[in-house]
């Protein structure tokens, strides 16, 4: 345990929500609701706004429509987050080379390993607690001038403390615990604020009659062990007691790169299932392509109507990022599940990741037979082009929140769209509330668009004519 709040942990405010309306002039000050729309979608994030009549992450979309009706529901660009994030951990990793992110809009800092480290261990305690401070308030007023978003910084003598301390500071806050008083800060909270402790564990806890952190370090570590077993009941009753010697470790490495959906209706036809994992796969290789990474195993989740989950794998020679092998991957093994009474979930991953392709012989022969199979097809494509046309056409879908631009009337997003029209208003960061347009869905001037970015100015976020879909970034 640390003798100066050295460990902080910033967390942005409302990240998702507040990207929408720092993106949004005419969103701003409005409720603005963020994740699935339809209907098993749930609440990735609401605005503050929102936050007043209830709504919460993880509540389902359903249930935020009957709270929040005048809403905005927007669904999620991982893209424009991914942006701003990567600007965010950029000024983090200014103040220390160990930064551990958790989420996109979320990480602890090592301020004793960064440039500021030999003058924080050679000061005074109130020295150093001054110093502590004003790097996270520059840290703040930098992030809110290079992106316009708040953030809140908790700052500790350790890792648990540092995250109890940002959760005090919501919204756009500071908090320092200084070391000493862990018990002080943690006794009077409820078992849930300890990590680790959820709905199952705290239901043991309860009937066991333990409510408070006090309580769980008044209970001792063997009646824990008891409770929970040696490994969990060990670490439940340190952080009880404010014990958490975790280090900051610097950029954890993601093992896979997946992506998933649930369908508002059970799945229960294999054509469709199928025609699904591959729009699946093939949103999973961008996200794989655009990470700069490559795999060698191919996993499919499934997930059907009695909730009960199971997972597919393949493992291939060589780590790969060719989307006709994931895609076949992963439409053998979803050819290879029973799906009987329905599919309501299914997701599409790459793991044992590599910072290289291989370039064997396995992606060319998939190609090729691919090619063969195509070519055998052409006589009957020949004989009803009218039907084969028909068959490939794909109807172009626009969804609330996504960014598009019109030839003439310039970048703008969507706010609904439904009996072959489509709503747009046009404004960008940097303007007032723009105006609102409809079209029809087919319109060859309007294109999706790649977010624009919240400042003007910043490096490589240069409009082009087509981007990711909602999601896909």
């Amino acid at each position: 345990m640390r003798s100066l709040p050295s460990i902080i942990h910033l967390d942005m405010d409302a990240f998702f929500a507040a990207v929408e309306q720092a993106a949004k002039p005419s969103l701003r000050g409005k409720p603005v609701i963020v994740g699935g729309l339809g209907g098993r979608g749930v609440v990735s994030t609401a605005s503050y706004e929102a936050r007043r009549f209830g709504v919460h992450s993880a509540m389902p979309m359903a249930q935020a429509r009957r709270l929040c009706p005048n809403a905005a529901f927007l669904a999620g660009r991982f893209e424009a987050y991914r942006q701003v994030s990567e600007l965010v951990m950029g000024l983090l990793r200014e103040l220390s080379p160990l930064v551990q992110p958790l989420s996109l809009d979320e990480a602890f800092v090592d301020l004793e390993a960064g440039p500021y480290g030999p003058a924080l261990t050679g000061a005074d305690h109130g020295t150093g607690e001054a110093l502590v401070l004003a790097l996270a308030e520059d840290l703040r007023a930098d992030i809110e001038r290079r992106t316009g978003l708040t953030a809140s910084v908790g700052a500790a003598g350790s890792k648990l403390m540092a995250k109890i301390a940002s959760e005090q500071a919501k919204p756009d806050g500071l908090v320092l615990i200084e070391p000493g008083q862990e018990r002080a800060v943690l006794g009077p909270m409820p078992v849930r604020a300890l990590p680790g402790i959820g709905p199952a564990t705290e239901q043991v806890l309860r009937r066991a009659g333990l409510q408070t952190v006090a309580e769980l370090a008044e209970a001792g570590e063997a009646e824990l062990v008891q409770l929970l077993g040696r490994a969990h009941g060990a670490g439940v009753h340190a952080m009880s007691t404010g014990l958490d010697d975790r280090p900051v470790v610097a950029d954890q490495d993601a093992k896979s790169v997946s992506v998933e959906d649930t369908f508002e209706v059970d799945l229960a036809d294999r054509d469709r299932v199928l025609r699904e994992v591959e729009v699946l796969a093939l949103r999973c290789v961008r996200r794989l392509r655009g990470a700069g990474r490559s795999g060698r195993t191919v996993v499919l989740k499934v997930r059907r109507f009695d909730f009960s989950t199971l997972t597919r794998s393949e493992t291939l020679r060589g780590p790969t990022d060719d989307e006709s092998v994931i895609v076949g991957t992963a439409r053998r093994l979803a050819s290879q599940v029973d799906i009987t009474g329905g599919v309501r979930l299914l997701g599409v991953g790459v793991a044992q990741l590599a910072d290289y392709t291989q370039e064997d012989l396995f992606a060319q022969a998939v190609r090729e037979e691919a090619e063969a199979l195509a070519a055998g097809a052409g006589a009957a494509v020949e004989e009803e082009p009218e039907a084969a046309g028909e068959e490939t056409e794909v109807a172009r879908r626009w969804f609330p929140g996504q960014d598009v631009r019109h030839a003439e009337l310039g970048p703008g997003w969507v706010q609904g769209s439904g009996v072959g029209r489509v709503t747009v208003r046009f404004e960008t960061p940097w303007s007032g509330p723009g105006r609102v347009r409809t079209f029809g869905v087919e319109d060859p001037d309007l294109v999706p668009a790649r977010p624009l970015p919240l400042r003007e100015g910043w490096p490589g976020t240069e409009e082009t004519p087509e981007g990711p879909g909602p999601g896909e970034g």
